[in-house]
């Protein structure tokens, strides 16, 4: 097993035992395996320079994390003595796998003149690392100096084994995460290095205080990295939440951070900023919120969230959770207002920046019955400001407000559900000025971007809400004034906002217009048609280099200027504080600018166009008549000059449309013999196929049969087949490839899974049947052109046969088999 191909073997295993577990033992776990590229992330953040490293990798599952790392510090020029791993897991499906990682370990270890040795132990990891931490009063406990996680992902109840062996050694958790975390914490040795994949939840909330505390007094942290999207760490498994990684030393000295983020780990699109720790965490912060800001937008947020001092006492308010719990007050609840009822407010009674009642009939009671049993659910009318506890998925903003004005309703008492918050002075109504300027200012884009940056769910706490630094009793009031009947629009809510509130704040840069700016440039490469690959924010922001358009620059200002790669990337760091890894570069040629030359929207090195394309110097320059349309972007003519541009210039994806009908796929079949396959579908995959799979594995073979999804029968040697005692007729059901490998006397099955399934128990008997006078032994593969393709089949696929995917094209995964390839005899 070499170095390079150590995770990617593993990754099969990965692939295979989710295939066996059900999806309510996968729940019971908590665990979520970790997919290659994320594995590879985390190794890489290790410094690990001690000549003896011991590793601790707790929830281990297949064994992702412990290969990864093996494969990190194989590969460094500088390797250490020995490498003793230790890896837990409880169940003993994942733990076979396991033990045969550990296997491959040991062998890339050896090759590497790295002595490798390894414990699988198959117990519970809290109960086991607490045993441990007790003994250490009676000797001394054994320590690690690298620990890599993926920890399950799980609530743990109050009263559940787990928390009560946690409280044991003086940890407090509510989450199987921060739990593992906690031990592991402890099991460190002093200068040991933890790299860890979690959910962002624990960054806020007052759930994770203590967590926090344990965390930050006993690691400094080196690097976080973000990533962006919700539904990129664990696909796979289809899992949507925020993720964190971050890597941290115990014991060390505090110093600079590293914040990086992508979109996801296959993404080589990496920003990234160092920060003082004091920006991460706030001195003297009381509840230790751990506060991420990835780019120079973000900063400038928190530097306009700083000036700010006022805190709710200070304003004389608070806030609280709304009391009426719906599923315990179902007898107390009706659908419509009568004579013994009060106003019951639900989140989907805001409307326009106000509480709209009541609504049109739906699903949710909207009254509360007066009554004894429920003055306690109940508040005095009065002007209140609510939010949303949890924010809809069609909503943009994370902080959504409203005011509640008993004068538009008319009842001197009223209800508020669970899932609404709301501010309050001393348990009555508050003024409506203050009201409507509180509910400007949570509802700015402001707020909301500085929320995102502690809070890693959709979930807005009465606790995130206190912790906030709010404007004066004057500022909000002032805001509140400039509030009519109805909320004003986003734009004009943030400039209010902007003037009355932060008129005076010095930023190095302007947030909302940096923002506003991404998002219209984005708008401008959607209407082009470019492709969805091209639609985010590094072609946004290379378009906006491309014409020179700074945050407060005018549409109509759109320049004709020539700039090379690296100048746009300094551009995106000065103007849009987006700073990208030095390798970025090349993305934002391959997958940027080259699209953007094919769509004609750019001229390459129109000041020498004898230049070479590969020179440091090489220049571009925006189309002239896009420039024109650019210039009109915001105004009314803007939608009829888009039209005359695009009927005038193909889009990119209509050419990449029209190219993928137009080029047919050439495959070489015999000495002397090229066919054609339709280009697009299943042929890219027979084309990996024949090109990679049949090259490795079937070395020598002879082509029989390959299918097109055109043409079914786009290559047939009908005569070699009858030679080896099998006659097709036409409406055979053939698979897609069809392989003799004369040296072993095999005949290889492949089926190409794009649109049909995979060799599942009925296909390989259709299969066997057919050739069923065939001399040769039958081998049946199934082919997919990635693993997440394969996932929604793998439960599928017959025993006795084998599986290839063409992104990981030197492995196979063997579905009971006991030979690497070959056929199986009938029992």
């Amino acid at each position: 097993m070499n170095v390079a191909g150590l995770v990617q073997s593993v990754d099969f295993f990965r692939l295979d035992a989710n295939r066996k577990l059900s999806p309510e033992r996968r729940s019971n776990l908590g665990q979520f395996m970790t997919s290659p590229a994320t594995a590879r992330l985390m190794a890489s953040m290790f410094n690990a320079k001690e000549p003896n490293l011991t590793v601790l990798d707790a929830g281990a599952g297949v064994g992702s994390l412990t290969a990864a790392f093996v494969s990190e510090i194989c590969s460094r020029r500088q390797k250490p003595r020995s490498i003793r791993s230790t890896a837990y897991e409880v169940d003993p499906v994942l733990s076979e796998y396991l033990q045969d990682t550990l296997n491959q370990c040991q062998v890339t270890c050896e090759r590497a003149a790295i002595e490798f040795e390894s414990d699988l132990l198959e117990t519970d990891f809290i109960d086991d690392g607490v045993r441990r931490l007790r003994q250490e009063m009676f000797g001394e406990v054994r320590q690690f100096n690298c620990a890599i996680l993926n920890p399950p992902y799980k609530k743990i109840g109050s009263d559940s084994e787990p928390r009560r062996a946690l409280r044991e050694i003086g940890v407090e958790t509510s989450n199987l995460y921060t739990g593992f975390l906690s031990v592991v914490l402890k099991l460190l040795s002093p200068g040991g290095e933890l790299v860890a994949i979690t959910p962002r939840s624990f960054c806020n909330g007052p759930y994770f205080k203590p967590f926090r505390q344990l965390l930050l007094e006993t690691l400094a942290l080196r690097q976080i990295h973000v990533f962006e999207s919700r539904q990129v760490a664990f696909k796979d498994d289809e899992v949507l939440q925020e993720n964190v990684i971050f890597h941290g030393v115990k014991g060390a000295s505090r110093s600079n951070v590293t914040i990086s983020s992508n979109s996801g780990p296959e993404d080589e699109h990496i920003t990234v900023r160092q920060v003082p720790y004091e920006s991460l965490v706030r001195k003297g912060d009381p509840d230790y919120f751990i506060h991420i800001v990835s780019d120079e937008i973000g900063a400038s947020v928190a530097e306009h969230m700083s000036s700010l001092e006022t805190t709710l006492s200070d304003l004389d308010l608070e806030v609280s959770t709304g009391r009426v719990v719906d599923f315990r007050a179902t007898s107390f609840l009706d659908m419509e207002p009568g004579a013994d009822t009060v106003p019951l407010i639900y989140p989907r009674h805001f409307e326009n920046g106000y509480v709209r009642w009541p609504k049109e009939p739906g699903k949710k009671p909207q009254a509360i019955k007066l009554l004894p049993a429920t003055e306690a659910l109940l508040i005095p009318g009065g002007i209140y400001t609510l939010v949303k506890r949890f924010s809809a998925k069609e909503e943009q903003k994370r902080i959504v407000a409203a005011v509640y004005d008993a004068a538009r309703i008319d009842a001197y008492q009223v209800g508020f559900e669970n899932h609404l918050n709301y501010f309050h002075r001393d348990g009555k109504g508050i003024p409506f000025n203050l009201a409507k300027g509180l509910a400007a200012f949570l509802n700015s884009t402001l707020v909301d971007m500085y929320f995102r940056q502690f809070n890693g769910h959709t979930q807005v706490n009465a606790a995130d809400l206190r912790s906030f630094r709010y404007p004066t009793t004057q500022q909000l009031q002032t805001l509140g004034n400039r509030i009519g009947d109805e909320f004003p629009d986003q734009q004009a809510i943030d400039d209010y906002v902007q003037q009355e509130i932060f008129g005076l704040a010095k930023t190095k840069l302007k947030p909302l217009k940096a923002k506003k700016k991404i998002a219209e440039a984005l708008e401008i490469l959607k209407d082009l048609g470019m492709p969805r690959e091209q639609q985010n924010e590094r072609s946004a922001l290379t378009l906006l280099s491309l014409v020179g358009i700074k945050p407060d620059t005018p549409w109509s200002k759109a320049a004709d200027v020539l700039i090379g790669i690296t100048p746009m990337m300094e551009y995106f760091k000065e103007h849009y504080g987006k700073i990208y890894a030095p390798n970025s570069r090349e993305t934002v040629r391959r997958q940027t600018i080259h699209q953007f030359l094919d769509a004609g929207m750019v001229s390459i090195n129109p000041d020498d166009p004898e230049r070479a394309t590969n020179s440091g110097k090489t220049v571009y320059r925006i189309e002239s008549g896009l420039l024109d349309l650019l210039k009109s972007f915001g105004t009314s003519t803007y939608r009829k000059g888009l039209e005359t541009y695009l009927a005038s210039v193909e889009t990119l994806k209509t050419r990449y449309a029209r190219e993928r009908e137009m080029n047919r796929i050439p495959i070489r079949v015999a000495e002397g013999k090229t066919i054609t396959l339709s280009p697009g579908g299943q042929n890219i995959l027979i084309e990996k196929i024949i090109e990679d799979f049949c090259a490795i594995f079937t070395n020598g073979g002879k082509l029989i049969y390959v299918g097109d999804t055109d043409e079914k029968w786009a290559y047939f040697d009908e005569r070699l087949l009858k030679t080896l005692g099998v006659a097709i007729e036409a409406h055979g059901k053939m698979p897609d490839v069809v392989v003799y490998v004369e040296k072993k006397n095999w005949l290889v099955l492949i089926e190409a899974v794009t649109s049909h399934g995979p060799v599942n128990p009925k296909r390989r008997g259709e299969l066997k049947k057919l050739f069923k006078d065939c001399t040769a032994g039958l081998v049946f593969v199934t082919a997919f052109l990635d693993r997440h393709a394969m996932l929604k089949y793998l439960n599928d696929i017959s025993w006795e046969t084998e599986v290839w995917v063409a992104d990981a094209p030197t492995h196979l995964i063997h579905f009971n088999g006991e030979r690497f390839l070959g056929p199986y005899e009938d029992k």
